[in-house]
């Protein structure tokens, strides 16, 4: 039995940190979700920056949709909204299997919205009507506007993955939208049942403080946030406030780790994945990592409600001058400021394809 599987017979949704035309038209995706149990995925700018940039899958439909006047954010969308509405199609058999808690897609909002909470809103409702498939969440991002946009987006019964959350503190304030989302949705007299995951980024930890400590401390910090924000999730739905809505119809909020590959050359491919098997997760993965863990990962157990040895190790990070409140908040930002440059490399990628696609070829001889 593949280690993918056993991840799976855990509890655990493996999903796949990646999308591209290629790996839809050559039946690759197909190939994972029938070999490696991978039951959903996740898309970013500079996914698609990198896909578009990289291959000339994409050209035919850039031609096209250029000649007939379509241009930067318009172009993309059409051409992500073709892609993720191709890879719901495959995973809508997981969807109706699981009664909607598995065999999603993901497309973000424009990273340039992060900070304006009425557009962020009105993307998402406008990116979830035309794609009309109910397994598409929209990325939002856990930032200072994009939290009361998740609660907005949530009362409008659109599906959330919010992003870009890097610690406990961080993941309790986009669960708490998301319940006053649904509570809101209970009051008004709506169906209280919208699905929504909180993605905790983890690897850019250690690479944040790789020369700032000592070396017992490499590649440590990442996965204690992410058991004391594991232990926070199991509380939050442990409270009453949650199985009130529970009781209501409502569906939780999953936990799911994202930036799980391996940065450090030194340290396994699988560190993050065999760290952080839980059940009632997600953890979404680049193509060579899971590729990797179906290869050689092992399951050697699962995280734990008390969060283990997380606040031990943290200590140890605050001796050595790592304060983890203002770390959490600067990688929030560098995060955005990231997703930022992305978008732009991803627009200027598009214009210069376009350009490209539009000069004529070598003239033919007669």
């Amino acid at each position: 039995m593949k280690a993918t599987q056993r991840l799976h017979e855990l509890g655990q949704s493996l999903w796949l940190d990646n999308i591209t035309r290629g790996l839809l038209t050559s039946g690759t995706l197909r190939r994972y979700i029938r070999e490696l149990s991978v039951t959903g995925l996740t898309s970013n700018p500079t996914i698609f920056d990198k896909a578009i940039e990289d291959a000339d899958l994409y050209d035919a439909a850039i031609r096209q949709k250029t000649e007939g006047g379509k241009s930067g954010e318009v172009l993309f969308f059409e051409l992500a909204l073709e892609d993720l509405v191709q890879a719901a199609d495959l995973f809508r058999p997981v969807h109706d299997s699981t009664g909607g808690i598995d065999g999603w897609v993901s497309l973000e909002v424009s990273p340039l919205l992060a900070d304006d909470t009425a557009a962020t809103i009105k993307a998402a409702v406008e990116l979830h009507e035309r794609a009309q498939r109910p397994n598409l969440f929209i990325k939002i991002p856990g930032t200072g506007a994009g939290i009361p946009a998740v609660e907005e987006t949530i009362f409008a019964g659109v599906p959330v993955n919010v992003t870009l959350l890097f610690s406990r503190e961080q993941y309790l304030a986009a669960a708490e939208a998301y319940m006053r989302g649904v509570e809101r949705r209970v009051a008004a007299g709506l169906d209280p049942r919208v699905d929504s995951v909180a993605s905790i980024f983890v690897s850019r930890w250690d690479v944040a403080v790789k020369d700032k400590v000592s070396g017992r401390l490499r590649n440590r910090l990442g996965i204690a946030i992410a058991k004391r924000t594991y232990k926070a999730y199991r509380e939050t739905l442990g409270s009453i406030r949650w199985k009130k809505l529970a009781e209501a119809g409502a569906r939780p909020q999953r936990l799911l780790w994202a930036s799980t590959g391996t940065k450090d050359p030194e340290a396994s491919e699988t560190l993050y994945v065999e760290a952080l098997a839980a059940p009632d997760t997600i953890n979404t993965m680049p193509e060579n990592t899971l590729l990797a863990f179906a290869d050689r990962g092992e399951v050697k157990g699962e995280l734990t409600d008390d969060d283990g040895d997380a606040e031990a190790v943290l200590a140890e990070f605050a001796q050595e001058g790592v304060d983890a409140v203002a770390l959490a908040a600067k990688l929030q930002h560098d995060g955005t400021l990231s997703f930022d440059k992305s978008w732009n490399d991803l627009m200027e990628s598009i214009v210069s394809k376009s350009v490209l696609l539009k000069k004529p070829g070598p003239a033919k001889r007669k």
